[in-house]
């Protein structure tokens, strides 16, 4: 055999080994997306909520820690808590799986911490609002430390040029679960009778089962993937961690422009984030619809974000990620802006804009996945990932907060949900001032052809 021959089959080997953890890789998006649709988007919400209720004072409070909190804000802060939380491990994750190279126990402690957190939500009932918010911190946390870590694999098991579609695929394996997931949700929820079960049994179901699939699925990646050797790798003690993690950020600030983009993403994924977690609750609570009309628009975002996913992969092939994640934002203000006005108890224009949110969510977050991974420089990817999903979740609590406080202030929902278009419109300004191909090239990456 030539020198030249054992170069293409040792190619070949790489690439195919390569296409095997890229399948592998997607399904952790696919374990984990249910907890994002049927948890975190669906059920939690208004059913922690009712809980909340259920335990509340002749005023409508409840006091957690002696604290007072309108039942109607306690999921709200809960999540601001998760996001607060998971801030605080995150970066530590990173430094310690880029310390030792071995990303795959973190990410497998990460995944089952969470689905455990989850299965125990079968537990809610009664008057258990804390249980709940114990578990929603948990379990919100853990998903946002297994992400830092899930995400870091992408440089390694992508080329720059594959980036893009690789992690679009991802992002539609996610939806194409969670719609799966939400059809059965469904089935149960609406004939919960016909099974012999309360609706408290039905919902409580729904989200345990979400920790149960987050499980199972885990599985494939955890088989797939491969950690990279680390040279000189030492264990990754808690101390070290955090002295790694203060040497990772002061490396980034020789990044500047990498830093410019997650400012940017930082700002508008507040606005896509508070959207996700609070949608259902705005939907029960300030437009009057049932639970049933809430599993169905969810489940039309998730058929519609497979395609819109898809397809902004492939326009971002053609006009570049940062062009297309722009427009989605644009896009995006016009649907709060049209969410506003929406009439209560009309299900069709909820549908409406559901399908509008379908179109423009997977393909924004995965465009911007795939976009921060060429601003990495190499053998850093989870300590930067890490970053960068401490930007996904850092100003995360805020926007929650807002929603809370709004309600707290005010008694309305509606009066919140046109704040976030500030998110929208200040990302957009701070992310169209960032060069991308510089930005690439100063990383020490390899620039795509159109970026």
């Amino acid at each position: 055999m030539t020198a030249e021959t054992a170069d293409r089959a040792t190619a070949t080997d790489d690439a195919g080994d390569r296409r095997r953890q890229q399948r592998g890789w997607y399904f952790y998006d696919f374990a984990v997306s249910v907890y994002s649709t049927s948890v975190l988007t669906v059920f939690i919400g208004p059913y922690l909520t009712s809980v909340a209720k259920a335990a509340a004072d002749a005023d409508g409070f409840v006091h957690p820690l002696g604290i007072p909190v309108r039942a109607g804000s306690l999921f709200a802060y809960a999540v601001s808590v998760s996001v607060v939380v998971a801030v605080l491990v995150m970066p530590l994750a990173g430094a310690v799986a880029d310390r030792t190279g071995r990303k795959k126990p973190l990410l497998a402690a990460a995944a089952y911490v969470g689905a455990a957190a989850t299965a125990g939500m079968f537990f809610l009932d009664g008057h258990r609002y804390l249980l709940g918010a114990l578990l929603l911190i948990v379990a919100n946390a853990a998903q946002s430390v297994s992400m830092v870590l899930y995400n870091a694999y992408l440089p390694q098991i992508a080329e720059p040029d594959e980036r893009d579609t690789v992690s679009s695929r991802g992002w539609a394996f996610g939806y194409t679960s969670g719609a799966l997931v939400l059809v059965l949700d469904l089935v149960l929820y609406t004939g919960h009778e016909s099974f012999g079960l309360s609706e408290s049994d039905a919902v409580r179901i729904c989200l345990a089962s979400a920790g149960v699939w987050w499980g199972a699925f885990a599985l494939v990646p955890l088989r797939r993937l491969r950690d990279r050797r680390v040279p000189h790798a030492r264990d990754g003690a808690v101390g070290a961690g955090w002295r790694q993690l203060t040497a990772t950020l002061r490396d980034m600030r020789r990044h500047p422009l990498t830093l410019s983009f997650l400012l940017a993403y930082l700002v508008y994924n507040d606005g896509v984030q508070t959207v996700i977690s609070q949608a259902s609750v705005y939907g029960s609570e300030e437009l009057g619809l049932d639970q049933t009309t809430l599993i169905t628009a969810v489940l039309l975002v998730q058929v519609l974000a497979v395609a819109g996913a898809l397809g902004m992969g492939r326009l971002a092939g053609r006009y570049g990620a940062k062009r297309t994640i722009l427009g989605s934002l644009a896009v995006w203000t016009l649907i709060l802006t049209a969410g506003y006005f929406l009439p209560t108890r009309t299900p069709v224009w909820f549908y409406a804009l559901a399908g509008a949110i379908g179109l423009v969510l997977g393909g924004s977050q995965a465009l911007s996945r795939s976009l921060f991974s060429h601003l990495v420089p190499r053998g850093k990817e989870a300590e930067y990932f890490s970053a960068y999903e401490v930007s996904d979740r850092g100003l995360s609590w805020l926007g929650p907060l807002v929603f809370g406080l709004a309600f707290q202030l005010t008694g309305s929902y509606r009066d919140a949900i046109i704040s976030l278009v500030i998110f929208f419109a200040l990302g957009f300004v701070l992310l169209a001032r960032v060069p991308v191909r510089r930005a690439v090239a100063a990383a020490g990456n390899p620039v795509p052809e159109r970026i």
